[in-house]
């Protein structure tokens, strides 16, 4: 539930205890009915709190053990550490999540006179080693505010992040002081994928192609994909794999047209943005990318250029107004390209209405670009952008999340890549970050502006444009002029035939790192102590 209000917030929490409260009851029944008591749970049992909306298992796992199986404190709290496991899967506010005092006491007043105890006790543990505003920032409960990124970290024996440059930046910001305390609690899991259904399933022509040319082993265990990297020459195999695309293509355009009578054109360039949408995630750079496109356009209808189809997909939580008016903006752009036909057999917008699996197993075996244009240090990882790795689409990106370890599996000349560092960023923002100054040595990005400011259809997007030029958090208008020269890289590169998809092969060989099997016996031999059986 949307959580912008007191009864949103009540439901929410009264929701996560309820789930957490079930779970690890039954798991404790399971436990005791196979072992006769809970001594060994920590020993056979891993429980993973996946971003903090499953942190009240800290103090339920308490509550459980001392209140009605009769442990002592101590002896609790060291299964309890033991047993969990802690997941953090973004910087972003809402999965650190706080509550008020008020709110945990009134509707949970034995949690939240477990959560008191442990913070008290974590207090005694470090006084005298930890200056009083260290443990100030490190406390439960501060600011009449529970905070539940900190009772994580304090109440599990693991903490990771899900990329390398994630993990390694909540080391450094968020967790900072947690680290200098408890430095080997702290690693890394990089996300992966199901490879056999975005790969075998949804790609099953693709997946063929594979077969012939390495065998099925690539079918239980991904790493056999790198044998494809010897036919990175291969003309015929090249060729093939071009055809392969194409034909996705013109599946989704069939499969788009029967079910919205939208008409794409499967002979442009597939250029694909599907994520939540959310500021950081950055569509709306995209979007005034492809503004700046129109207006070329506008000025010259007969200008020779690659056609190219620009597909969004997305949700957004139903009280994030910011989110829902990028939407509009991208149909209202959408509708009014359709109106000039000109234009659109050369440039087309798309938005899939009610994105999910089902339409995704189709949209990614046909995209050829993959767009990951997050702000750098602000996406944790990313699983879509493995997806389209493993399907034999380019990354447009950043150097954020899981991207890093993508242009460094398959090599960074077989991505394109834009934009600021994650130091830069910091660096800018430190600085003190004034969009106006990269408004005013951009006569691109004045226009693409006064054009949204316009409108369409009596629809006009002050209120987003206002955002971008007086507080930009996202720092679109940063990394606009650096994208658009990477848009023209695609561009080029696009027109390299064989280049292109010698860049997809190379993406799809290097794919094997980022399956779900190996992400999941990170998990089991780094953090839950499990002895993984291949």
């Amino acid at each position: 539930p949307s959580d912008d209000h007191s009864q949103g917030k009540q439901l929410r929490l009264s929701q996560q205890y309820f789930l957490v409260s079930a779970s690890l009851q039954s798991i404790f029944k399971d436990h005791i009915k196979n072992y006769g008591s809970l001594d060994t749970l920590p020993d056979l049992v891993a429980i993973h709190i996946n971003d903090t909306h499953s942190a009240l298992a800290v103090p339920e796992m308490m509550r459980l053990l001392v209140d009605e199986h009769g442990y002592d404190w101590d002896t609790a709290w060291n299964m309890t550490v033991r047993t969990l496991a802690y997941t953090n899967h973004t910087v972003m506010a809402e999965a650190l999540e706080t509550w008020s005092v008020e709110l945990v006491s009134t509707l949970l007043p034995r949690i939240w006179s477990i959560i008191c105890e442990i913070n008290r006790r974590f207090y005694a543990s470090l006084r005298g080693v930890v200056d009083g505003e260290k443990l100030g920032r490190m406390s439960i409960v501060a600011g009449n505010q529970v905070r539940m990124a900190n009772l994580s970290v304090i109440g599990c024996h693991s903490v990771n992040g899900v990329s390398a440059l994630h993990s390694d930046i909540i080391k450094k910001s968020i967790f900072r002081d947690f680290y200098d305390i408890y430095p080997d609690r702290f690693t890394n899991v990089t996300n992966g994928i199901a490879h056999r259904r975005w790969l075998n399933q949804a790609n099953p022509l693709l997946a063929g192609l594979i077969s012939d040319l390495i065998g099925d082993k690539f079918i239980r265990d991904a790493d056999e994909l790198h044998k494809l990297a010897a036919y990175r020459d291969d003309k015929r195999v090249l060729e093939r794999l071009g055809e392969i695309k194409r034909l996705n293509k013109l599946d989704f355009t069939d499969y788009v047209y029967r079910t919205t009578g939208f008409r794409l054109n499967p002979e442009s360039r597939f250029d694909t943005q599907i994520k939540r949408l959310h500021e950081y995630k950055r569509q709306l750079l995209n979007v005034l990318k492809i503004v700046s496109v129109y207006l070329d356009l506008l000025d010259d209808p007969d200008k020779t250029v690659t056609p190219q189809t620009f597909i969004f997909g997305a949700k957004a939580a139903g009280g994030y107004f910011h989110a829902k008016r990028i939407i509009t903006l991208i149909n209202c752009l959408s509708d009014e390209i359709s109106k000039n036909p000109r234009i659109k057999e050369k440039l087309d917008v798309f938005f899939v209405e009610n994105y999910n699996v089902t339409k995704a197993e189709r949209l990614i075996p046909a995209s050829e670009i993959s767009e990951q244009i997050s702000l750098a240090g602000t996406e944790a990882s990313g699983t879509g952008n493995m997806k389209f790795m493993l399907n034999g689409a380019i990354t447009l990106g950043t150097l954020d999340g899981a991207n890093v370890e993508i242009a460094d599996a398959a090599g960074k000349d077989n991505e394109i890549i834009f934009g600021m560092l994650t130091p830069e960023v910091n660096a800018l923002k430190g600085m003190g970050y004034h969009p106006q100054a990269f408004i005013s040595d951009d006569n691109v990005a004045m226009a693409v502006l006064d054009m949204l400011e316009k409108g369409w259809n009596g629809e006009n997007f002050s209120e987003v444009t206002n955002n971008l030029r007086n507080s930009d958090p996202y720092m679109v208008l940063a990394d606009f002029k650096d994208y658009r020269r990477a848009q023209h890289t695609v561009q080029e590169l696009y027109k390299q035939k064989q280049t292109w998809n010698r860049m997809s092969l190379m993406n799809i060989s290097n794919a094997g790192i980022f399956s779900a099997d190996r992400s999941i016996m990170d998990y089991s031999r780094d953090i839950w102590g499990a002895t993984p059986v291949k």
